[in-house]
């Protein structure tokens, strides 16, 4: 059996393909628990977000409404962060998700129910470039793809929601964003795992030492 093909000596089971293998999909309760206690954390770090983009467009004057697209990346840290910990699929959907319940419910977004629309989109889109790797592939370009598309994705939708469809500032606002989701969303979720990781907090969870090494290769690298 190749490197890539091997059992995880926690789950893998003979006879199971790699793509079996690769993903993890038992979730267990703890993973569950630490996904929905990310979500809600930053769900009010989202909140605090909100605060700083509304202080930050009074000191932009009339350039205030494009900084919403700098500090977009900030709204998508804890999909990949929970993705990384848990390595279990939906976990970084989830998590966008339950931040969004809470900024709705306990923090009275102005945005309201449509806001746990944009975080499936923004969960969405960080989670596919991880279950293209096969939730093992943790490297810089797979945090930075996902920071990005989560962005790319919810832009289109926020563009609807806005009128921006046929404004000279469209593909503007759409670099600004996939910047920031990339910078923001993407590579600085990769040092905030690496500095959880350091602290030893997360050994007991997929991430730690005793889960299987992840295939080498381009993006290949764990955590």
């Amino acid at each position: 059996m190749s490197g890539a093909e091997q059992a995880d000596p926690v789950e893998g089971r003979p006879g199971e393909t790699s793509l079996a293998i690769g993903i993890r999909s038992r979730w267990e309760i703890r993973d569950l628990m630490l996904v929905v206690v990310l979500g809600v954390v930053f769900g009010f770090l989202y909140w605090v977000l909100v605060q700083a983009w509304v202080a930050l467009q009074l000191i932009a004057g009339p350039f205030g409404d494009l900084t919403q697209h700098v500090l977009l990346g900030g709204w998508l840290l804890v999909a990949p962060l929970a993705l990384a910990i848990t390595r279990r699929p939906g976990a970084g959907l989830v998590a966008e998700i339950v931040a969004s319940i809470v900024e709705v419910i306990f923090l009275g977004s102005p945005v309201g129910p449509l806001l746990i629309v944009a975080a499936f989109l923004q969960g969405l889109g960080s989670e596919i470039p991880f279950a293209l790797g096969r939730y093992r592939r943790f490297g810089w370009m797979t945090y930075a793809l996902s920071g990005a598309l989560g962005a790319f994705l919810v832009f289109w939708f926020s563009a609807a929601r806005a009128g921006w469809f046929g404004s000279d500032l469209l593909f503007l606002r759409l670099g600004l964003q996939v910047g920031s989701g990339l910078v923001l969303g993407g590579l600085l979720a990769k040092v905030l795992v690496e500095a959880l990781q350091r602290t030893g907090a997360l050994d007991s969870f997929p991430i730690g030492p005793a889960a299987d090494p992840a295939p080498r290769g381009v993006g290949s690298e764990r955590g």
